[in-house]
C-alpha cells in the first residue's frame, strides 16, 4: 500500500519556514571576527532538515539547492574554512532563494527561481577552491582536496529494507531519486523473497536491491540518502575502484559521519552485495532516467510572510496562514474546560427530569456554573487564537539589515515586548503597516552617518519596536532618534498640494496628520524605498480596517514615534449597546470617549449647518443616527439628548441615541462575508434574545454622516481660539 504523502506537505512547509527563520536570525546575529560553533551547528541543522525533508517529498530542486549549502555550512563548523562576511550575506541570499522555491511549491506552481542558478555556481566555485568569498582555506582542505583524486568513481550499494518500510513513510523509490540527484543510477531489483500473490501482505516490502552510483561523491552523501531507515535495513556500501579506494574513502570520512558500513545480516548467496555476483538472478534494470527526481507540487500550507529584501522583491503575494500551532498547556486547559462543562450540564440535566419549585435555588445555582463554564471556555478558545507578536517582528532584523546596507546607514533594531500576545488575524494584518512604518523610519528618520555625527548623536540610529497590552488593547510603538518630521516642509508640500490654505493655523499634530493623506511625500527624489506617496495613507486605512488608530508624534533633532492602537482580537468585541428608535446598534467599547445627556446651551449651530456640541472646551460635531440609516426615532430634539462621544479616524464625534443599554462582549460575524459590504457597519451579532444587531464602524459613520476633517479641523479651531 503506498502512502500518500501530501497529506504532510502542510507540516513539512510549516516546518521548513520555521527553519529558514532560524537560519536567518541566527545568520544576522553572527560575527565573522568571533564564530559561536553553536550557532552555526543551528544554522546546519536547520538546513540539513530542509535538505532531507525536501529529499522525502521528492522536491529535488530544493534538495539539491540546500545540499551545496549544507556542505559549505559543514566545512565551517568543522574548521576546514573560514566564515567571512561575504559567506554570511552569499547564505542570507541562499535562505532568501530557498523560501521563494517553497513559496512556489506551496502554491502549486513550477519551482523556478532564475537566481537559483547563480547563488548554487557561487556556492560550487567556492567549494571548488575558485571563489574563497575572502577567505582562505585551510590545511585540512587542501589536504581533502589533494585525496579528491584518490575518491572512487562510484559506489556499489546493497539495499534489503525492513519489513515495515512503508508502515513508516519511507519510500525506496524517493532514496533512489537522491542518489541520482550525484550522477548516473542503476538500479536492480531482487525478488527471491516476494511470495505468491495469496500470501502479499500490501504493506510489506519483499523486495530488496543492488544499486551502482557513478558519481565522485563522498560515502557521507551516499549514506544520508539511507539516513530514515539505516536502523531497520541491511545496507552495504562499496566504492566501485576496490578495496584501496575503500580505505582513502573511509578515511575521508569526517567523525561526525561514520564510514563503517552497515554489515548485513546473514545474506543467502544470491543476496550478496555485488552487482556482478548476480547475472542469474530474476531482476528488472532500470537506469538513472527512471529514478530522476521530479518536481511534486504541494498543498497550499502555513508560511510566515516572505522577508522583503533586493534579492526577494517578487514575494509579494503571500499565501494565508491557514493553521496555528498551539501550546500543550492551553490545549489541557480547553479540555479541562470541556470536562467542566460535560458536568454542569449533566447537572442541570438531572434537574430537569423531575423539576419542582423547591429545587429552583439548585437550578439558579447550575446555570450560574454554566455562565461562569461557557465564560471560561470562550477565554480558553481565544487564548488559542493569540500569539506572540515575534511572529510578526521576526521579519524585521533582516529589512533593516537589507535595506541599512543599501542606504548606507547605521541602524540597530530594538525589538522589546515580542512574547505580548495578539490574535492570530489581528497580526496577519498589521506585518505590512508596521513595514510602512520601519522602511519610513529608515528613510526619512535616521540621518547618514556623517549628519549624525554633525548633530552630535552616536553614528549608529536606533529604530525601536515595542509592543505591550493596556486595557482590552494592544499598543506597538515603532521610535527612532532620527531627524524627525520636518514640520515647515510638510505644511509647505501640503499648500503645494492644495490640502491646506496657506491662512491655515494647524497645530503641530494636525500638520504632522497630513502625512496620512493619500499621495503625500516630503521625499525629494522618488526610490524603490519611498517617495510615491503611497505607504502612510495605507497605514491608517488598514489599521482603521481593524478597528484601530495611529497615532504620530514628533520632536525636530530627537526622534518620531508612531503609535498603533489596536483591540486584542477581531473575534469577540466589548461593546455599548444602544436603542434607537426600535433597532439596537453595538458601539466599540474600544471607540466611546464617554456618553453624557445634554442640557440648554451646550448645543450650538456653525456655519454650514452643522450642530456641534460643546463639551468642555471643544466642539463636537453631532452625528443623528436616525438620518444616517433612515428610521424613526423616538427623539429629535438635541436638548435633554442622550450622546456618546466617539472617536475615529482621529476625530470625535457625538452620537445622538435614544437610549443606552447594556455593555457586553459579542461574539462578530462578518457581513461582508454572508451578505455584502454596509457602509458604517463593521459587522453584526446575535444577541441574547435571538435578535440581529449591528455593530458600527465609527470611521464609516463619520464619512456618511459627510463630516470632513477640514471642517472638523476649523471647527476644532475655532473651540481653541473661543476658549
Amino acid at each position: 500500500m503506498s502512502i500518500d504523502l501530501s497529506q504532510f506537505h502542510q507540516v513539512f512547509f510549516e516546518e521548513s519556514y520555521e527553519g529558514l527563520d532560524i537560519m536567518e536570525s541566527a545568520l544576522l546575529n553572527l560575527d565573522p571576527a568571533n564564530v559561536d560553533a553553536e550557532t552555526i551547528n543551528q544554522i546546519f541543522r536547520a538546513a540539513h532538515s530542509i535538505k532531507g525533508g525536501s529529499g522525502t517529498f521528492g522536491f529535488s530542486q530544493v534538495a539539491e539547492f540546500t545540499h551545496v549549502v549544507e556542505t559549505l555550512l559543514d566545512q565551517i563548523r568543522g574548521g576546514e574554512r573560514e566564515l567571512t562576511a561575504n559567506f554570511v550575506e552569499l547564505f542570507l541570499e541562499a535562505v532568501d532563494c530557498i523560501r521563494r522555491m517553497m513559496n512556489q511549491l506551496e502554491a502549486k506552481e513550477p519551482c523556478d527561481i532564475p537566481e537559483a542558478a547563480t547563488i548554487r555556481k557561487n556556492f560550487e566555485d567556492i567549494l571548488a577552491g575558485k571563489d574563497t568569498g575572502g577567505g582562505s582555506p585551510s590545511p585540512a582542505t587542501i589536504a581533502d582536496e589533494a585525496k579528491a583524486d584518490a575518491a572512487p568513481s562510484g559506489w556499489k550499494i546493497y539495499f534489503k529494507p525492513g519489513e515495515d518500510i512503508m508502515r513508516t513513510g519511507n519510500d525506496p523509490l524517493r532514496m533512489f531519486r537522491e542518489l541520482a540527484s550525484h550522477g548516473p543510477l542503476t538500479v536492480s531489483v531482487v525478488v527471491d523473497d516476494l511470495p505468491s500473490i495469496s500470501g502479499i501482505d500490501p504493506e510489506k516490502s519483499y523486495l530488496r536491491w543492488n544499486l551502482e552510483l557513478l558519481a565522485n561523491v563522498d560515502k557521507s552523501a551516499v549514506d544520508e540518502a539511507f539516513e530514515w531507515v539505516v536502523d531497520e535495513s541491511e545496507i552495504v556500501i562499496e566504492p566501485l575502484g576496490g578495496a584501496e579506494q575503500a580505505i582513502a574513502a573511509t578515511e575521508a570520512v569526517s567523525p561526525a559521519q561514520p564510514a563503517t558500513p552497515v554489515q548485513p545480516a546473514a545474506q543467502p548467496e544470491s543476496a550478496k552485495p555485488a552487482v556482478a555476483d548476480l547475472p542469474a538472478q530474476t531482476n528488472t534494470q532500470t537506469t538513472a532516467p527512471a529514478v530522476t527526481p521530479a518536481v511534486v507540487s504541494a498543498e497550499k500550507a502555513s508560511a510566515p510572510p516572505a522577508t522583503e529584501s533586493k534579492s526577494a522583491k517578487v514575494d509579494k503575494s503571500k499565501v494565508e496562514v491557514s493553521s496555528i500551532r498551539v501550546g500543550i498547556d492551553k490545549v489541557d486547559s480547553l479540555i479541562n474546560m470541556v470536562g467542566e462543562l460535560v458536568i454542569t450540564q449533566s447537572m442541570l440535566g438531572e434537574l430537569g427530569r423531575d423539576f419542582t419549585m423547591d429545587k429552583l435555588p439548585k437550578l439558579l445555582e447550575g446555570l450560574d456554573q454554566l455562565s461562569q463554564n461557557t465564560r471560561e471556555l470562550q477565554e480558553s478558545v481565544m487564548r488559542i487564537r493569540m500569539l506572540p507578536i515575534s511572529f510578526t517582528f521576526s521579519r524585521f532584523p533582516r529589512l533593516v539589515h537589507d535595506l541599512s546596507r543599501t542606504m548606507g546607514k547605521k541602524i540597530e533594531l530594538k525589538m522589546i515586548g515580542e512574547n505580548t500576545e495578539l490574535d492570530k488575524t489581528v497580526m496577519e494584518r498589521i506585518g505590512d503597516p508596521l513595514v510602512h512604518l520601519v522602511r519610513n523610519s529608515l528613510d526619512h528618520g535616521i540621518e547618514k552617518p556623517e549628519d549624525r555625527i554633525k548633530a552630535g548623536k552616536p553614528e549608529t540610529g536606533v529604530i525601536t519596536l515595542n509592543a505591550y497590552h493596556q486595557g482590552g488593547n494592544i499598543i506597538i510603538k515603532v521610535q527612532d532618534d532620527g531627524a524627525g518630521l520636518n514640520r515647515d516642509r510638510i505644511r509647505e508640500k501640503a499648500i503645494a498640494n492644495r490640502l491646506i490654505a496657506e491662512t491655515d493655523k494647524l497645530a503641530d499634530e494636525q500638520i504632522y496628520d497630513l502625512i496620512f493623506r493619500p499621495g503625500f511625500s516630503t521625499a525629494e527624489k522618488i526610490t524603490d524605498i519611498s517617495g510615491r506617496g503611497v505607504g502612510m495613507d495605507v497605514v491608517r486605512r488598514n489599521i482603521q480596517e481593524l478597528n484601530g488608530s495611529v497615532e504620530v508624534e514628533s520632536d525636530p533633532g530627537v526622534g518620531s514615534s508612531f503609535t498603533i492602537r489596536l483591540p486584542l482580537t477581531l473575534a469577540i468585541l466589548d461593546g455599548q449597546l444602544v436603542r434607537v428608535g426600535e433597532h439596537v446598534y453595538i458601539l466599540p467599547l474600544i471607540s466611546i470617549v464617554e456618553s453624557l445627556q445634554s442640557f440648554k446651551g451646550m448645543i450650538h449651530r456653525v456655519a454650514g449647518g452643522c450642530d456641534v456640541l460643546r463639551l468642555r472646551n471643544e466642539y463636537v460635531p453631532i452625528i443623528r443616527l436616525w438620518k444616517i440609516f433612515n428610521i424613526e426615532p423616538e427623539y429629535r430634539d438635541l436638548d435633554d439628548a442622550l450622546l456618546v462621544v466617539v472617536e475615529g479616524d482621529n476625530m470625535k464625534v457625538a452620537i445622538l441615541v435614544d437610549d443606552l443599554l447594556a455593555q457586553q462582549q459579542v461574539v462578530i460575524k462578518s457581513l461582508e462575508e454572508n451578505y455584502r459590504r454596509v457602509e458604517g457597519v463593521s459587522g453584526a451579532t446575535i444577541l441574547g434574545d435571538g435578535t440581529v444587531s449591528l455593530i458600527l464602524d465609527i470611521s464609516g459613520l463619520i464619512k456618511l454622516a459627510g463630516v470632513r476633517r477640514d471642517e472638523y479641523k476649523r471647527v476644532k479651531n475655532d473651540s481653541g481660539r473661543a476658549a
